[in-house]
C-alpha cells in the first residue's frame, strides 16, 4: 500500500515545540498553517515570519498563521502542541475542522492522547514523544536549545501507512526521529522524567545544577520510583531516553544505577542552551499555571485507582500549586520540603 501524502499540516499551538516543528517543515517546502490563541504572536509571524535561534540552527521562515476563530478546515493533519492542561479545549476547538479521515498528533507532555481520543476518536489520534529543549522568547521568536529524542507511533502499536508518513515528516525536523510500536512506553518514561523536572523547578537553579544536588538525590529517586510503580501497575514498561534509565528508578534498583542515570541527565542538560525547564519558565518568566495537574497529579490519580500510593508526587503537586499561587518561593528550602515524603 502506498503511503499517504500529507497535504496541509496544521500546527495548533505555535509555542516552543509547535513553532520549532512547523518552522522546519515550512522551510522544507511543506504547506504549514499555524494556529495560536496569541494574536500578537500570530501577527508577528505573518508580518516577519518565524525566527528560530540558538546553538542548533538560526533562520527566519515566512509562515502563515491564524487565531482559532479563523480556522476553516477540513484539515488532514493537525499537530497539537498546546500546554497539556489546554488539550481538551483545543481538541474541541479543532475537531469541527478535522477531516473525517484526518488525524491529530499530540506533540505534548503527558498522556494527552487519552484526552484527544475522547474528543476526536481513537482512530484519529496519533501518539508522539519529544524531548528536545526549546523556549518561546517573544512574538515571532523561538529558541531551540538542543537536539533530543523524537518518537511517533500509533496508539494501538500498529505500523500503518499514515504513521510511516508522519514519521517521515518528523524526520525533516529530527533525522534520528524514531517510529515505535510502543508509544505508551515512551510517554510513561517522559512522565517520570517530567516529574523529576518538576522537582528541580521548585528551585531557581538550572536543571543540571538542581539534579546534581546530592542532598536531593532521595527526592529524584523517589519521584521517579513512584511513577515507575504506577506504570507497572498499569502494565506499562517505560522506555528510556537522553540519559533517563527507567530501570534505575524501579523499586529495589541499585543506588549506583540511579546515580548514574541522574548523572547522565545532568550531562545531557548541561549541553543544552535551554538551562531551565519550561516549568520554571511558566512560573518565573511567563507567570502562568504549569502542567503539574496534567503531568503529575494524573499519575497520582491513576495510582490511586491501581492501589499504588504516591506521597512524594502528591507533595510535589502541592508545592508547585503553592508557588503558582504566590505562597511559596522557588528555593532550595522549598525542594527541602520534599525530603520527608521521600525518605
Amino acid at each position: 500500500m502506498a503511503e499517504p501524502r500529507l497535504k496541509r499540516i496544521v500546527v495548533w499551538g505555535a509555542g516552543a515545540i509547535g513553532g520549532t516543528l512547523g518552522a522546519a517543515w515550512a522551510r522544507a517546502g511543506k504547506d504549514v498553517l499555524f494556529v495560536d490563541t496569541d494574536a500578537e504572536h500570530v501577527a508577528a509571524m505573518n508580518a516577519r515570519g518565524l525566527t528560530i535561534e540558538g546553538p542548533v540552527e538560526n533562520f527566519s521562515q515566512p509562515v502563515a498563521a491564524i487565531t482559532p476563530d479563523a480556522a476553516d478546515g477540513p484539515y488532514p493533519l493537525v499537530v497539537l502542541a498546546v500546554k497539556a492542561h489546554h488539550t481538551e479545549s483545543a481538541a474541541r476547538a479543532l475537531v469541527p475542522h478535522l477531516a473525517d479521515d484526518g488525524a491529530v498528533v499530540s506533540a505534548q507532555n503527558g498522556l494527552n492522547e487519552i484526552t484527544i481520543a475522547k474528543v476526536v476518536g481513537e482512530a484519529r489520534t496519533i501518539g508522539c514523544f519529544v524531548n528536545y529543549g526549546a523556549d518561546y522568547l517573544a512574538p515571532g521568536r523561538i529558541m531551540r536549545g538542543n537536539r533530543g529524542a523524537v518518537v511517533v507511533g500509533e496508539t494501538d502499536g500498529r505500523v500503518t501507512p499514515r504513521i510511516r508518513a508522519v514519521h517521515e515528516l518528523f524526520r525533516i525536523f529530527e533525522p534520528d526521529a524514531e517510529l515505535t510500536t510502543d508509544i505508551w512506553g515512551y510517554l510513561w518514561g517522559k512522565l517520570a522524567y517530567g516529574a523529576i523536572l518538576f522537582a528541580t523547578a521548585l528551585t531557581n537553579e538550572s536543571i543540571a545544577d538542581a539534579l546534581a544536588s546530592q542532598r536531593h538525590y532521595p527526592v529524584y529517586r523517589r519521584v521517579g520510583e513512584e511513577v515507575m510503580g504506577v506504570a507497572a501497575a498499569r502494565g506499562v514498561v517505560p522506555r528510556g531516553f537522553n540519559g533517563f534509565d527507567p530501570d534505575a528508578f524501579t523499586t529495589g534498583a541499585a543506588a549506583a544505577a540511579t546515580r548514574a542515570s541522574i548523572a547522565a541527565m545532568v550531562a545531557f542538560n548541561r549541553a543544552s542552551a535551554k538551562s531551565h525547564s519550561g516549568i520554571w519558565r511558566d512560573l518565573v518568566v511567563r507567570k502562568r499555571k504549569t502542567e503539574v495537574d496534567a503531568q503529575v497529579a494524573i499519575v497520582s490519580e491513576l495510582g490511586a485507582e491501581a492501589g499504588v500510593d504516591t506521597p512524594a508526587l502528591r507533595r510535589l503537586v502541592a508545592l508547585i500549586h503553592r508557588i503558582e499561587d504566590g505562597q511559596q518561593p522557588l528555593a532550595w528550602s522549598t525542594l527541602d520540603e520534599m525530603l520527608p515524603a521521600c525518605a
